[in-house]
């Protein structure tokens, strides 16, 4: 994929940077402008400079971007910065999100809270919106939206692979392993996911959309790399997958319903219909094999894999909240470009 353009004054200093060879880099003090950024935002969590540039950053962890030095993925200078993003990242959420306390670091115990953190509520979902009501540009918007992730979908969270043993890491093989198609190409989740695009006449290329995302959509991407790429917080990687797993099956089920309801074929919704059987047995996987066996083989572990469940809740209540209210506003939920 291309560099995206800057959004403001740090993305601008990543994005210049990248452009050069990491050999003929002046290095000028990123770390000092991302901390000056920091100071001056609002809002980590949706500021679209700081969100843009930390995705950026993450990407090169990922597939990269075309003309860009692979070196630049562990440039010293580069992770101070992005270390700079983190830090203040990671601080505003753990300050707004509320961690069940005296959970006892048991296998039971762990699951039956993620389940309780994760249960259905009533009142408007942008699931419950595009069952009943969503126009068929909206459709579109909705899958540019999910695009940033479901692109890559699995690849996230497969990073805690390797830090994990025994049973959680056998847990977390299995539901990877379904993510990734069984070792059939055509049956990988992404790839579900573009043939979903396709059939809506969008680009299903990786990173095609990456202007038109806003930042808190940027911003529940850059979570999920920022669990997934430390090993201390391989505890918030596990309970944000049992978190994602356990309140995906039902918002799929009517993802697909709006979809049909709007005349799309049997190819176009298999990625929500195959998400509606695998999530309703990825979330037990999740919950108990994963997440729960985790709290009790590392016990210290345990806050922060409730951590991680919150966490992926908030951000996804944000993200919600701004497609909901721009869609009943009549506005697009996109990112408009100048």
């Amino acid at each position: 994929m291309k560099l995206p353009h800057p959004r403001g004054s740090l993305s601008h200093a990543v994005i210049d940077l990248l452009s050069s060879p990491v050999a003929t880099s002046n290095q000028p003090r990123l770390a000092d402008e991302a901390s000056t950024a920091v100071g001056a935002t609002s809002d980590i969590v949706t500021d679209d400079d700081l969100q843009i540039a930390l995705y950026v950053m993450y990407e090169l962890s990922y597939r990269g971007f075309d003309g860009v030095d692979d070196d630049w993925e562990w440039d010293p200078e580069l992770l101070r910065a992005r270390r700079v993003l983190e830090d203040a990242f990671e601080a505003a959420v753990r300050s707004r999100v509320q961690v069940p306390t005296d959970v006892a670091p048991e296998r039971a115990a762990v699951a039956t809270t993620l389940f309780a953190m994760t249960a259905p509520t009533p009142g408007p979902s942008v699931a419950r919106y595009v069952a009943k009501r969503a126009t068929r540009e909206q459709l579109d918007e909705l899958l540019v939206l999910r695009s940033i992730y479901q692109l890559k979908e699995a690849d996230p969270h497969t990073w805690a692979i390797p830090r994990l043993t025994g049973g959680p890491k056998a847990a977390l093989v299995e539901i990877q392993a379904d993510e990734y198609g069984g070792g059939d190409p055509e049956r990988m989740h992404c790839e579900l996911f573009a043939r979903t695009m396709r059939g809506a006449g969008l680009d299903a290329e990786y990173g095609a959309y990456v202007e038109r995302i806003p930042a808190i959509t940027l911003a529940t991407l850059n979570l999920m790399s920022l669990f997934g790429l430390h090993r201390r917080l391989r505890g918030a990687t596990a309970g944000h997958l049992a978190a994602f797993e356990m309140t995906s099956s039902l918002p799929n089920r009517l993802y697909g319903d709006g979809f049909r309801r709007h005349g799309f074929d049997e190819g176009t919704t298999e990625y929500f219909d195959e998400h509606v059987e695998a999530d309703a047995v990825h979330e037990q996987i999740a919950g108990r094999d994963l997440a729960g066996a985790l709290a009790q083989q590392e016990p210290e572990l345990c806050e922060d894999i409730l951590f991680g469940a919150a966490a992926c809740l908030y951000l996804d209540d944000l993200g919600g909240e701004h497609t909901l209210s721009a869609w009943t506003a009549g506005r697009s939920a996109l990112r408009g470009i100048a």
